[in-house]
């Protein structure tokens, strides 16, 4: 197995699960160069003593040891950083949501496509133990048919020290509030299990718990793939924070996916478990999760580029699920 170059766009928060994972996975990826707007302040994290961070984004798109471009930095700049990636003839792989608005995803999808580099999406609940128990299930028929199926998303995140930050819950650098920010991972996950053909009904506000431009409560009533009906809610204003759901009941049995940890119950008595460790991320503390998922996420991705396939989720799965909020949100008005 090769050992790929790779260059991290974006130091924020959000790239410590990365950092994480690509020190865990350093028999097959090498960091050789990391990428922020102030390196003079930028935390590598585990990478420190390995890797400097700069500001040069063009010297790692020069570097010909560079095979791949991890876009970690807010959804309005993912399609200007990728497609710059993407043209340099590098892989990518991007942090959810694509980009702001349905349009500006597609565009990115379409030159992801159109360049012929491996494009993946980080949703990287789909690569939790349960969920990939919980899809295998769904696909063999062992819960018999859906019949109706559940999502919740019961967060919180504070005004201070979350919304108060520079840009955050507004349209133009997040491209949307709970949903398209926080809950797009359990909605991702729900419809790649389930499958959702329609919204019949949406709610979305902003709570007086909250000053921020776009929502932090939305609830749907969803037609699911197989025409049965499904529920949606979500929110950050649900003080401390619970974890998110996926209840789904079948003519077989019920199962319930709560933050990754899995529990069948069949009619007959039967009872399947599949533990998970950690927190899911939930409460005020945004990073309170391991990082065995975006390991998961990551190596898929070094395995698609080796093996020249499609990672496991492209950019028009992303692209599906970013299209069902946008229902949802205009069916809300």
């Amino acid at each position: 197995m090769t050992r790929l170059g790779i260059a991290l766009v974006g130091l924020g928060p959000g790239s410590q699960p990365h950092i994480k994972s690509l020190v865990d996975l350093a028999s097959r990826a090498q960091v050789r160069h990391a990428v922020c707007r102030h390196p003079e302040r930028a935390d590598v994290g585990a990478l420190a003593g390995t890797v400097r961070a700069s500001a040069d984004l063009q010297a790692a798109l020069d570097d010909p040891q560079v095979d791949a471009v991890f876009v970690i930095t807010p959804a309005a700049t993912h399609a200007e950083i990728a497609g710059r990636c993407l043209a340099a003839g590098k892989h990518v792989l991007v942090e959810k949501p694509l980009e702001v608005s349905l349009p500006r995803a597609r565009g990115l999808v379409e030159a992801a496509r159109a360049s012929g580099r491996c494009f993946g999406v980080v949703l990287q609940h789909r690569f939790r133990p349960g969920s990939l128990r919980l899809g295998e299930l769904l696909r063999r028929g062992a819960l018999g048919t859906v019949q109706f199926a559940l999502v919740r998303v019961p967060w919180w995140r504070p005004q201070q020290g979350y919304y108060d930050q520079p840009g955050r819950g507004t349209r133009a650098r997040d491209g949307g509030g709970v949903l398209l920010t926080q809950a797009i991972h359990a909605l991702d996950l729900f419809r790649s299990l389930v499958g959702v053909s329609g919204v019949d009904a949406a709610q979305a506000t902003t709570t007086a718990v909250h000053q921020m431009e776009t929502e932090d409560y939305a609830a749907a009533l969803l037609r699911l793939g197989n025409g049965a009906p499904g529920v949606m809610v979500a929110t950050t204003a649900m003080y401390p924070g619970s974890p998110e759901s996926i209840e789904i009941a079948g003519t077989l049995g019920t199962a319930v996916l709560a933050a990754g940890h899995l529990q069948v119950r069949w009619h007959d008595g039967r009872v399947e478990t599949v533990e998970a460790e950690g927190s899911g991320g939930s409460g005020a503390n945004i990073m309170d999760f391991p990082h065995d998922a975006h390991r998961a996420v990551i190596a898929d991705f070094l395995e698609a580029i080796e093996q020249g396939r499609d990672p496991a989720v492209t950019g028009e799965q992303a692209l599906a699920t970013q299209a069902l909020i946008e229902e949802v949100l205009a069916k809300a008005g």
